[in-house]
């Protein structure tokens, strides 16, 4: 594969405001009370989805910092199938995932609602931020990546 194009360099003021943005949503995800390990697991399941490894080892270390265990770590791709995760968190990773994959373009309410039941309004748009923004970073990653 031929080398791609350096984003940070060819346009910093994005990447910069993309950072900034990225800052500001975790921020305020934090003011609202979404726990930083649940954030955490938010990217690094959509990154896992995306394919994106950098990101997935980012994240992964970040979980950890955060207090994650390794074996919740291990079992997140599977996690449907787990008794790991409590429902606030399923509801999440379901939304992750629907946001992430986007079937027929559009989030069913059966992947929406329960996370409607366990987040707050503040707390939701703080999720959704978290999914949109990870999203973001790994097609520019996985796109510019050789």
């Amino acid at each position: 594969m031929s080398q791609r194009v350096n984003l940070i360099q060819e346009s910093p003021e994005n990447f910069g405001a993309l950072n900034t943005l990225s800052r500001d949503a975790e921020e305020r995800a934090r003011e609202s009370g979404v726990d930083a390990k649940l954030l955490e697991l938010v990217r690094i399941r959509a990154s896992q989805l995306n394919g994106c490894q950098f990101c997935i080892a980012m994240h992964t270390r970040s979980a950890r910092e955060a207090g994650e265990s390794e074996h919740r770590l291990q079992e997140l791709e599977n996690w449907p199938d787990s008794s790991l995760f409590t429902e606030r968190e399923q509801a999440a990773l379901r939304l992750t995932e629907s946001v992430t994959l986007l079937n027929d373009r559009k989030v069913p309410d059966e992947d929406y609602r329960p996370a409607e039941k366990h987040f707050d309004e503040p707390q939701l748009a703080s999720l959704l931020w978290t999914i949109a923004l990870i999203n973001a970073y790994n097609r520019l990653s996985i796109a510019t990546s050789s």
